[in-house]
């Protein structure tokens, strides 16, 4: 009973935040949910007694998926951590 309320809710949530995904207007947002929903379709794999994909799941598609979206994110923005070459910082 405690196990199908677990499913139906994870369910439940995943479909939201994949909506939510698509129809966000940042592109920051979009990343930051992107790598939730890949944290818990994790644990979604785990339900599902499917370890070895959860692991690649959290690997690929949550750290370094979500890393290289991160850095893409900040390069169409212009919001690097480093300095502009040519500018005085004060």
């Amino acid at each position: 009973m405690l196990g199908e309320i677990l499913d139906f809710s994870l369910a439940a949530i995943l479909i939201w935040i994949a909506w939510r995904t698509v129809t966000t207007p940042d592109l920051f947002n979009a990343v930051v949910l992107f790598i939730a929903f890949g944290l818990l379709m994790t644990l979604a794999w785990v339900r599902l007694h499917a370890a070895d994909i959860a692991m690649a799941e959290t690997a690929i598609g949550t750290g370094l998926t979500g890393a290289l979206m991160l850095d893409a994110v900040a390069h169409i923005t212009g919001k690097r951590g480093r300095r502009r070459a040519g500018r005085n910082p004060s």
